[in-house]
């Protein structure tokens, strides 16, 4: 590349197309791509991503290419430092240090169940020091209750029924990094999320027990984390809901994952999973629930925080409060898990076997399309039945592929309530919240 790039790929294919393909393919700007790719442009495009383009007639005007975009350049990204952190996987993204945050790539989310080594980790405060003693761990629950309860971890399991489901969990801000222009927080791009097996009893059992008055509205979380300035009186995040999502059965009390009791850095060894809504509820490190009758306004439940617009605004606008509301259930999102972006086939391969996974907040996946023709057309995959409400929904297709070449594979999937991932991120906010794009792979053959 003779010319140097001063933004993102993406922010300079949004803000003008025509000089980015100029400057990552280099040639002179023309008057839309279908004349570029008809000359020597197709040839640079294709040098640049690394082969002929079989279905280059269905490229959109102004998309980078999967095989570029979110680069600095037309260059390959550097590799990124292997993750260090006790029991995870190296391939681990770190997003921030502090507090600590990183995400999983979406390759590395090719189990059915995610393991541990695998799961992705979001702190909003200082990681507490582990429980010397998992079951004498103490919590609360009072305010809007006829019986207050203190009750210990150990206590807990004696007195309710135990009980396992494979649900989503997944931070209120996954997907950040595709809006543009940059929303604020850690950019997430789709490892925001994984799915375990959460053992725990429900909310609503031990809420029954506590008895509920008539003025019980909403829920106010604390935690064990301290606040990242140290400051005692500051809680590093206090979430809390409506009483009819703490009541769902799948909203748990939780002390184990994936049949293991839960680590330290997930909360361990006690935490809420409120499945299907911003994880930022699922409070880890559990010291108390607040039964309270108005909506919660601890910290991280109001102005923009985990609040979404109402009415859209002008993307990078000033914001107005008064025209959000509360981020409850989650997009819907579907990620390919197999291949990787930027995988290679031999020569001569003519049929790609495609795994992925699928899921949304309330409402339930509907389906699963994939297209390698830049979404010209599209076949529905084939999705396994969940075992349990909130859990994902695994995919898988085969497709054909007509030559050698550079190839896009996209994924689309469509909930219950008939809204499918767009082409790119909508409803801008400035904490960059439910972006949700379709998720695209390169695959080179040949």
């Amino acid at each position: 590349m003779s010319k140097q790039i001063e933004r993102s790929m993406d922010e300079l294919y949004q803000a003008d197309p025509e000089r980015a393909d100029a400057v990552v393919f280099g040639r002179v700007p023309a008057t839309n791509r279908r004349g570029f790719l008809g000359g020597a442009g197709l040839a640079a495009m294709g040098a640049a991503v690394g082969g002929a383009i079989p279905f280059s007639a269905n490229m959109p005007a102004g998309l980078a290419p999967a095989a570029v975009a979110q680069t600095a350049s037309g260059s390959q990204p550097k590799k990124p430092e292997p993750f260090r952190f006790p029991g995870k996987d190296e391939g681990l993204t770190v997003l921030g240090d502090r507090p600590l945050v990183a995400e999983t790539p979406e390759h590395l989310l090719d189990d059915d169940t995610t393991p541990l080594s695998k799961f992705f980790i979001r702190n909003n405060g200082q990681i507490p020091e582990a429980a010397a003693d998992a079951d004498a761990w103490k919590f609360v629950i009072d305010g809007e209750v006829n019986n207050p309860l203190t009750i210990t971890l150990g206590e807990l399991k004696k007195r309710f029924k135990a009980v396992s489901y494979r649900m989503i969990l997944e931070c209120g801000g996954n997907g950040r990094a595709f809006f543009q222009p940059t929303a604020r927080g850690n950019q997430w791009t789709n490892g925001g999320a994984g799915c375990a097996e959460w053992t725990g009893v429900p909310l609503s059992e031990v809420l029954r027990v506590a008895g509920l008055k008539d003025s019980a509205r909403y829920t106010g979380h604390s935690g064990a984390d301290p606040h990242l300035s140290g400051d005692e009186k500051l809680a590093s995040i206090s979430r809390g809901m409506p009483i009819p999502k703490a009541m769902e059965q799948h909203t748990l009390i939780a002390w184990a994952m994936n049949g293991e009791p839960l680590t330290n850095i997930h909360g361990g060894p006690v935490r809420l999973i409120v499945p299907g809504w911003p994880g930022s509820l699922s409070h880890k490190w559990l010291t108390r629930i607040w039964i309270r009758d108005r909506e919660h306004d601890g910290s991280g439940m109001t102005g923009t925080s985990y609040r979404v617009p109402i009415r859209p605004m002008v993307p990078g606008g000033k914001a107005d409060d008064s025209n959000f509301k509360i981020l409850e259930s989650m997009p819907v999102r579907g990620i390919i898990t197999n291949p990787a972006n930027g995988a290679r086939l031999a020569a001569g391969t003519r049929s790609l076997a495609l795994r992925g996974a699928a899921w949304d907040g309330d409402h339930g996946v509907a389906r699963v399309d994939v297209s390698i023709d830049f979404g010209a057309t599209w076949m529905q995959a084939k999705a396994a039945p969940p075992r349990n409400r909130y859990d994902w929904a695994r995919w898988t297709a085969s497709v054909n592929l007509p030559s050698d070449g550079y190839y896009e594979v996209w994924v689309r999937a469509t909930d219950n309530e008939g809204r499918a991932q767009p082409h790119i991120a909508g409803n801008w906010n400035p904490q960059g919240y439910g972006g949700n794009p379709m998720h695209r792979i390169a695959v080179l053959v040949g």
